[in-house]
């Protein structure tokens, strides 16, 4: 990682400090979510079904918002966008905190699926534009790492509250934290340069930017290419949403105990996104992506159906949080080279929250099927199925290992 960082203009570095923080501050505001979920179902009488429905309204309107946000980011530009969506999910995540019933929350949730949905499109191709295409692998994998990040963050801050504070006030202040984000804006505004464009969209009607990618030169890519985003976040979406709800209620660790096993999850997700940028530059997109996806296929069912005692689960947590992370740390680069410019924004945020839109039914699929077959069986089921079609998906797309965007675009480098 640090080789391609050194070598790396300054540009270069603050767009992906940029991208790295946004990306970062994104999860911090999601995964609030999934550690308040036991404090949520208390405090408004709510089933697990309907807390899963929480999650998956977040999942079904961020998908439209990285369709909106990629197409917002062609057509207006990168930088403009990113600060919209930043704006956008950081002021829902804040509202939360002031909710007095499920309703309010449900509406909530889906305005800042808005927010983060478009934030990532934005992001990631401002990033992907910008750096060179020797270095492309590494340095998205390395955005994608500021998941980790901000999940990191999360689950730190979930621990002190929930740890001091009263659940009925805890909650609110971990939402009010959702806030924070907002002072990325001022980092954007004063250090990103928007990247020269080899079309300009401007020209183009909106609609047709965002119809697009369903043109017939690019139709293939995007079916496919949305067919490995219902995947990769059904998969993340089943594993992640009840993962504290399963360590506190059926392992029966407590809030700092649980808080344990994630971090070695976390600190796993990190690395491995990290790893999985290097391997995406070394051995192409396609190899890379199918030996995560199958690694995930054998670990997710191990870590929750063999009978593994406490202190398994913590070693097992590390390859589970590792390959897990491989597959959305590949989907920046890859999707980005499937696109002309022009429809690029729109297409990778197309096919990154396609997904969404599908994958939001698996948290509210774990959390019915948890009351039939019980929550570790249906977190399993639901995430190897979904990792199953990452790897059918990765087998039918092309390699762009190595892509050279427009030159326009490319100019920036040496900015």
């Amino acid at each position: 990682m640090s080789n391609w960082y050194q070598d790396s203009t300054p540009l270069e570095r603050r767009t992906f400090w940029a991208s790295f923080g946004g990306w970062a501050l994104d999860a911090l505001a999601v995964q609030m979510f999934s550690l308040a979920i036991p404090a949520l179902i208390a405090a408004f009488g709510i089933t697990k079904a309907q807390a899963g429905l929480l999650g998956s309204i977040t999942l079904f309107f961020g998908a439209f918002g990285g369709w909106l946000g990629g197409a917002l980011g062609d057509r207006f530009g990168r930088v403009n966008a990113l600060q919209i969506t930043v704006a956008t999910f950081a002021l829902a995540t804040f509202a939360c905190a002031f909710v007095t019933d499920y309703n309010q929350l449900l509406v909530l949730k889906a305005i800042q699926g808005l927010g983060f949905g478009a934030e990532w499109a934005c992001g990631a191709v401002l990033m992907a534009e910008i750096i060179r295409p020797d270095h492309r692998g590494r340095a998205l994998g390395a955005v994608q790492s500021a998941w980790a990040v901000g999940w990191g963050a999360a689950v730190l801050l979930s621990a002190v509250v929930f740890t001091y504070l009263p659940k009925d006030i805890a909650w609110r202040v971990l939402f009010a934290a959702g806030l924070v984000p907002a002072l990325l804006i001022l980092y954007i505004r004063r250090g990103i340069v928007e990247p020269p464009r080899a079309v300009k969209a401007a020209d183009t009607p909106f609609l047709a930017t965002i119809s697009g990618i369903f043109k017939p030169e690019v139709l293939r890519s995007t079916l496919i290419g949305g067919l490995f985003g219902i995947g990769a976040h059904g998969g993340y979406a089943a594993l992640t949403t009840f993962l504290p709800t399963y360590l506190r209620e059926v392992r029966q660790l407590s809030v700092l105990g649980s808080s344990g096993y994630l971090a070695v999850i976390i600190v796993a997700f990190f690395c491995g996104c990290v790893a999985s940028g290097v391997l995406s530059d070394r051995i192409g997109r396609r190899a890379n992506v199918a030996l995560f996806a199958s690694a995930c296929i054998a670990t997710v069912l191990v870590y929750i159906f063999a009978p593994l005692s406490n202190a398994q689960m913590l070693v097992l947590g590390f390859p589970l949080g590792f390959f897990s992370a491989g597959i959305p740390a590949s989907m920046a680069a890859l999707f980005s080279e499937l696109y002309p410019a022009g429809v690029r924004g729109t297409g990778v945020g197309f096919c990154y929250n396609f997904g969404r839109v599908v994958s939001a039914a698996f948290p509210f699929l774990v959390g019915y099927l948890s009351e039939h077959i019980g929550l570790g069986p249906a977190i399993g089921i639901d995430a190897a199925f979904a990792y199953s079609l990452v790897l059918l998906a990765v087998l039918m797309l092309p390699e762009t290992r190595g892509k050279v965007f427009e030159q326009p675009a490319e100019a920036a480098l040496r900015a």
